[in-house]
């Protein structure tokens, strides 16, 4: 269902602020590769929190499997086969350096993501006994 959530809209808006300082700024080995990508899939997940509403454990698990699958696609050089190796914003959004490490970084966002709705979620089961 459609809907427009300002919570998740601010914390989108806010991680995306994040995301463009670390690109821009970031020139180090931890931070722009991982904390980048830590905060990449909260970042989706937030974003696509603001227009639908769903569940928690759905939008997880489809903002998991679609970093995944992004992930896959630099493996096999999606940029380059796309012919948009000379674009920086092409290279940035999607990506152009296959990692493993990535897969470990967006799961621990993830884990982020569904430990503070989980217990967002028992906060306000509890105050509704």
């Amino acid at each position: 269902m459609l809907t427009f959530d300002k919570k998740y809209f601010f914390l989108a808006f806010l991680l995306f602020v994040i995301e463009v300082v670390i690109a821009v700024f970031a020139r180090d080995s931890f931070v722009r590769p991982y904390v980048g990508d830590y905060l990449v899939v909260i970042l989706i997940y937030c974003a696509v929190r603001t227009v639908l509403k769903a569940s928690v454990w759905k939008v997880a698990l489809g903002v998991l499997l679609f970093s995944f699958l992004i992930e896959t696609l630099q493996y096999f050089h999606i940029v380059n086969r796309l012919g948009l190796e000379n674009n920086i914003v092409a290279r940035t959004v999607i990506g152009y350096g296959f990692e493993w490490e990535d897969f470990v970084a967006y799961t621990l966002g993830m884990l982020t993501v569904l430990a503070f709705e989980n217990k967002k979620l028992y906060y306000r089961n509890k105050s509704n006994a």
